[in-house]
């Protein structure tokens, strides 16, 4: 869906779900980053996404919960 197809007076990328999406991917690609950097090669999304909500995502979120508060 399209910010045009979106019902009038509702923009997606200003809602909270959209935000979050957003923080969290950016934490997978800095996490791609220095994981690629380590092995010497470019591990890719998926695996990067994977490797990072195994091993970070849990601590992550509370860190952003723990901001909110």
């Amino acid at each position: 869906m399209t910010e045009s197809a979106a019902p009038s007076g509702l923009n997606l990328q200003d809602s909270k779900l959209f935000k979050e999406f957003q923080a969290e991917r950016e934490e997978i690609l800095r996490h791609k980053w220095l994981e690629s950097e380590r092995v010497g090669y470019d591990i890719g999304f998926e695996r990067a996404l994977i490797d990072w909500r195994l091993k970070h995502r849990s601590k992550w979120m509370k860190g952003r919960k723990s901001k909110k508060a």
